[in-house]
């Protein structure tokens, strides 16, 4: 029963803060499982994609529509210092780009920008997946060699 809640834990938090809880919770709770550690984190980073790719979907139509209802379409959009960053990532490395910084900023921001940017949802299913997967063996890695001296630093 504990195991079960462990696994959960993680992988909630995985749904949603990839990189800046779910794997190093994940690394400590599983005492560097190297299975326990990749397959829970990506299980849940990758539920985390595919729900907020289609709630982002639906979302953005929803968005729209109501825009068209009240004909808001012709005032000028606002960009906010964040939004021009996503656009300049955009635009200089396309949807790669977008799902390589998606663990670290969180799993619902990513996946709305790129489902935003981006309409095909299968493609960025799989770029954001891709990414989890990538983003996961990276911080096993770091946590497991590093982690003495990320103790010592106090990160840990």
């Amino acid at each position: 029963m504990e195991e079960l809640s462990r696994i959960l834990t993680v992988f909630f938090f995985c749904t949603f803060f990839f990189v800046k809880v779910g794997v190093p919770m994940a690394f400590f709770m599983f005492k560097s499982s190297f299975i326990k550690v990749f397959v829970v984190s990506c299980a849940g980073g990758i539920t985390g994609n595919i729900i907020f790719t289609n709630l982002s979907a639906t979302l953005l139509k929803w968005m729209d529509a109501y825009k068209r209802r009240i004909n808001k379409d012709h005032k000028r959009q606002v960009f906010t210092r964040s939004t021009r960053r996503f656009v300049r990532i955009k635009q200089r490395f396309g949807l790669t780009g977008i799902a390589l910084i998606t663990p670290l900023i969180s799993q619902p921001i990513g996946a709305f920008f790129a489902e935003k940017f981006f309409k095909d949802k299968k493609k960025v299913i799989v770029y954001l997946s891709v990414s989890v997967m990538l983003w996961s063996l990276l911080l096993y890695f770091i946590l497991l060699f590093f982690h003495d001296q990320l103790q010592s630093w106090g990160l840990i």
